[in-house]
């Protein structure tokens, strides 16, 4: 072989990696058009925070300028009402928090089948639950506040964001396995929920670790415990539920992308695909863990729809165990 011949073949293949190095945002991208990403939320939110990162990265990706619209209200019913209008052509995406599906439909009528009408493609983060305190509360952990709510029984509360989402549910369980008396007192929301046991008026609650994480580090609140079965990466010292013995106290949100599910099987692969790549990439799970969210499982779309059935059919069960009322 003459040098010019393996010049001009070593010049071919370096043409041939550029051009599917240039390709390959086209090829991942399931349009050529820009994509709409509804949020069930207000600017500023958890799930808000999330879907601006995820529209961010897939921008890059893809090549192609995701928008973000806002829908808040109803429970995220609005958003999903929007969703399921659009056509099903891969232009309208929605980002989501689990409890859109699977906590709030057993309380609030949102006329949408939360495990027909769309169906989940993508995970991108996980949102944990964390038991905190008042600052004045005299226990200084999980322990000390167990002695402490039974030596003041009937006369303590727990906060939540509103009934029928996990921060009222892990309230309930805690009480039914400790054997204790927490009266609930729900907000609309988790910033009122947190006012009101920062400033001590109420003495405990179950918030998101997104939320009270700077809470936390600032000494405003106590965190007691994680509401799940493994310590947080951000929170090492606080032990779980499940290690002081209280394994149903297993609550957290995933966050991630659902469609209509009149999308063809084919198109939800390639929105998948594009969503667990983001999900997979070091710069956007540095942005995500700074906002307090930790890394999600690794699942396929099949392995997302049984996992928010299974969740959707275990708060139903405690719904109707402690009888949870509907919200018309």
């Amino acid at each position: 072989m003459t040098s010019c011949t393996h010049t001009r073949r070593l010049g071919r293949a370096i043409l041939m990696v550029l051009a599917s190095s240039l390709a390959l945002p086209s090829a991942m991208a399931w349009t050529d058009k820009p994509v709409k990403m509804l949020v069930p939320a207000p600017a500023g939110g958890n799930i808000d925070v999330i879907a601006r990162l995820v529209a961010d990265q897939l921008t890059t990706d893809l090549g192609q300028p995701m928008v973000v619209e806002n829908k808040p209200g109803a429970g995220g019913a609005i958003a999903v009402q929007a969703l399921r209008a659009a056509p099903a052509d891969g232009q309208t995406v929605m980002m989501i928090a689990s409890n859109v599906l699977t906590e709030i439909p057993h309380v609030l009528k949102g006329g949408f089948d939360p495990l027909k009408d769309v169906k989940p493609v993508g995970i991108v983060a996980r949102g944990n639950l964390v038991m905190i305190a008042a600052p004045n509360v005299p226990a200084k952990d999980f322990k000390g506040f167990m002695a402490y709510a039974k030596k003041n029984t009937g006369s303590l509360g727990f906060a939540s964001y509103s009934a029928g989402t996990i921060s009222h549910y892990a309230g309930m369980i805690l009480n039914q396995k400790a054997g204790l008396d927490l009266q609930h007192v729900p907000f609309q929301g988790s910033p009122p929920a947190l006012a009101q046991v920062m400033g001590g008026q109420i003495p405990m609650m179950f918030d998101g670790y997104a939320t009270s994480r700077n809470l936390i580090a600032t000494g405003k609140v106590q965190a007691y415990a994680v509401a799940g079965k493994h310590r947080l990466s951000q929170l090492p010292e606080v032990p779980t539920l499940t290690e002081l013995g209280y394994p149903d106290l297993d609550f957290s949100n995933w966050m991630g992308v659902i469609v209509s599910s009149g999308m063809s099987p084919e198109l939800q692969e390639k929105i998948h695909k594009a969503v667990r790549n983001v999900a997979l990439n070091p710069k956007f799970r540095g942005r995500m863990f700074a906002t307090g969210f930790e890394g999600a499982e690794d699942w396929n779309i099949q392995q997302l729809t049984q996992a928010a059935k299974t969740e959707f059919e275990r708060n139903a069960a405690i719904v109707k165990q402690f009888n949870i009322q509907l919200n018309q």
